[in-house]
């Protein structure tokens, strides 16, 4: 599934990336807005948390993306611009967090880590979601936290090597149209 956001001039990650405790090349975000943006770590157990509040240096993997859309169980799309995505848009193509799109996230529940998709752009068929339908969304399947992840053309969640959804770049486009993406999630079943 695709993780975080990128730039496509060279093609690197917008926002901080690790494997394996090492971080890779990437774009900074903008502004103060870095250490606010959420992000997915996975160094052992899966936290979903602000770049602020993980260790500077974290082992394993992390990725960050955003805003992130549930925190204890509650929603925190509220029309306020805490990760800055609105005020640092021009590191996108427009605000991402403006109407309904096609939109990945990732949730955790007391049990289950759970991975979303959603298509959109087609007119009468499937909209997308605007953020606070995905962090409804996301509380209807019982997660404490949850992440909005890259979303749009690069919308894509693929299993068996079979792409599940239909990424589409431009409303009502004649096909899907995929893109390349810079960081996915890889899930693999563990020893229970």
């Amino acid at each position: 599934m695709v993780a975080g956001f990128f730039v496509r001039d060279p093609y690197r990650p917008l926002g901080e990336a690790r494997i394996d405790g090492r971080a890779i090349t990437h774009q900074p975000i903008d502004g103060p807005w870095g250490p606010k943006r959420g992000c997915v770590h996975a160094g052992g157990e899966v936290r979903i948390a602000a770049r602020g509040d993980l260790p500077d240096d974290p082992a394993g993997d992390l990725v960050q993306a955003g805003p992130l859309l549930v925190s204890g169980g509650e929603s925190l799309i509220d029309g306020e611009d805490r990760e800055g995505f609105s005020a640092g848009s021009s590191q996108f193509d427009s605000d991402i967090t403006v109407g309904r799109c096609p939109r990945c996230a990732l949730g955790i529940t007391q049990t289950e880590l759970l991975a979303v998709c959603c298509d959109g752009r087609r007119s009468g068929v499937d909209g997308g979601l605007a953020m606070d339908q995905l962090a409804r969304l996301m509380m209807s399947f019982g997660t404490e936290e949850a992440i909005n992840l890259d979303g749009g053309g690069s919308a894509t969640l693929v299993h068996c090597k079979h792409l599940l959804n239909r990424p589409y770049t431009d409303q009502d486009q004649p096909a899907p149209e995929s893109r390349p993406v810079v960081t996915a999630f890889l899930f693999e079943p563990t020893a229970v």
